[in-house]
């Protein structure tokens, strides 16, 4: 029993230096590679205050019309779908207050007016006969794509059933004939056309003076959708990295910093269980960091990182609970199996009931909070089911393994 802890703990510690040691330096393959952790989350998941970027606040201009929170959700999706279509797929977009909603886009090289005007366009399409009714509109477009076509940039598009119906029965009308169709983005007119045959598919192209760049920007807008409402840019700013960098670099330190004190001092006052603790820290430390990395929607923001370094000290505080609970065991003079047991089964109740408070105060941030105020939860929430499963798992496991090497002497688990 005594060797089998050994080993299980001495295979547990060395698989755990070569993840950190993966994780802090990565390693290639050849043609594979695994970045260090901390460039992955330079490169994709810091938020707009520590790598600069862009962001815009656009406000509707008449809240009081009908159905106004079922419209402002909608403009919500508009601009999600077009940033998705532009490959910016980091950008935040929430609303802000009751009528506003704030777009955030992290380490754009992109011209922010150009941007704003980008997300701003109506890109209201319609379809007009010969008298100026509007026979289909944009919102009948099923899919639009840019082609280079005959010399010149063109944007394909193909209708639903009732556009394809409409347009059917209205080219039916003007084959052969001098009428003449419009098509209008947002009252301006891009092609008008006469009709040679009928065209029941619903496949049409729209021509014009169009470049490669604006053809992309004109389908991937009507693809998206025209904005369901009127709005108006209160803002729009771009933001410098520089602070943000040098307030990571210190936030990285002073991270560094208190885990070191931590763990020193776990030692210091619990003594083997407290070596044990620290080991659990790493554990943590890593699955954060991992979480993270692959959560989709999860940026680390300033905030952020102080809620990654106030739950470090928090991961803490569930092991010092159990610690208390295992040697008040030991003083009743059970046996180290028994106090083991005994300690983690009694501080789980405190645990949960501790974390599900903060976790509740987190998921408000998350609902309510906007931009780095939301960052911030995220973070923190994360920090707290990681250290929740540390604590009750990791710590426990490492304990067994402790208790099967047989270590009795009340010196090694107490000051």
């Amino acid at each position: 029993m005594k060797k089998q802890g050994v080993v299980t703990l001495t295979v547990t510690i060395i698989l755990l230096a070569v993840v950190l040691y993966l994780a802090l330096f990565g390693v290639s393959f050849g043609i594979r590679e695994i970045r260090p952790m901390a460039q992955q989350i330079k490169e994709e998941k810091l938020g707009l205050d520590l790598t600069g970027g862009f962001y815009a606040v656009y406000q509707a201009v008449d809240p009081n019309q009908e159905n106004f929170e079922e419209k402002m959700e909608g403009a919500v999706l508009v601009y999600r779908n077009r940033l998705d279509a532009k490959g910016m797929t980091e950008a935040t977009v929430q609303r802000q207050g009751s009528d506003k909603i704030r777009v955030e886009i992290p380490s754009t090289e992109s011209d922010p007016q150009a941007l704003s005007q980008f997300l701003s366009t109506p890109a209201k399409l319609e379809w007009k006969d010969n008298d100026g009714k509007v026979i289909v509109e944009g919102a009948n477009v099923v899919s639009a794509k840019a082609m280079y076509q005959d010399g010149q940039y063109v944007v394909s598009f193909k209708l639903d059933d009732e556009g394809t119906k409409d347009f059917a029965n209205l080219t039916a009308e003007y084959a052969g004939t001098t009428k003449t169709i419009t098509i209008e983005l947002d009252g301006e007119v891009i092609s008008t056309a006469t009709v040679q045959s009928t065209i029941a598919t619903g496949e049409g192209i729209l021509s014009g003076s169009f470049t490669q760049e604006s053809a992309l920007t004109l389908a991937m807008q009507i693809e998206s959708g025209a904005l369901p409402l009127e709005v108006s840019e209160s803002e729009v700013r771009s933001v410098s990295a520089t602070l943000g960098a040098d307030a990571l670099d210190k936030g990285v330190l002073a991270g560094a910093i208190g885990i070191l004190l931590i763990m020193v001092f776990m030692v210091a006052i619990y003594r083997l269980p407290g070596v044990m603790a620290s080991i659990a820290l790493v554990v943590y430390i890593l699955l954060t960091f991992f979480c993270i990395l692959t959560l989709p929607g999860v940026q680390l923001t300033l905030p952020g990182v102080a809620g990654v370094i106030l739950s470090i000290g928090m991961a803490v505080d569930a092991n010092v609970i159990i610690f208390e609970r295992i040697r008040e065991e030991m003083r009743a003079g059970k046996s180290l199996k028994t106090s083991v047991d005994n300690g983690f089964n009694k501080a789980f109740r405190a645990i949960l009931d501790s974390n599900v408070t903060t976790l509740i105060a987190a998921g408000a941030l998350i609902i309510f909070g906007t931009g780095s105020i939301k960052g911030f939860g995220f973070t923190l929430a994360i920090g707290i089911l990681c250290s929740m499963v540390t604590a009750v798992l990791v710590t426990r496991f490492l304990m067994k393994q402790v208790v099967k090497m047989n270590i009795t002497d009340k010196r090694y688990y107490a000051k």
